[in-house]
């Protein structure tokens, strides 16, 4: 009962897939910028409200247009399917 190649290749995507998933959070976190960071806790109240309005600025437009061709993609994807 040993493993044929096309499962030994899933599982080594399923590992690879798993390690990356735990991995990359350590790069988001590591991309903090030391006067950013002095900048934003020295600023105050106001211009910490400013940074997170700003993000939801920066997040919310690609979002809604991925979202956007998701649901258009998802509406035509039998329209050249042949019969």
């Amino acid at each position: 009962m040993g493993l044929n190649a096309s499962q030994v290749t899933r599982w080594f995507r399923w590992g690879v897939g798993l390690i990356a998933t735990l991995w990359i959070p350590s790069f988001v976190f590591a991309q903090n910028c030391a006067l950013c960071y002095s900048q934003a806790a020295g600023g105050g109240s106001r211009l910490i409200q400013a940074l997170r309005s700003g993000i939801l600025i920066l997040v919310i437009p690609p979002m809604a247009i991925s979202v956007g061709i998701a649901v258009m993609a998802y509406r035509k994807r039998n329209q050249f399917n042949e019969e």
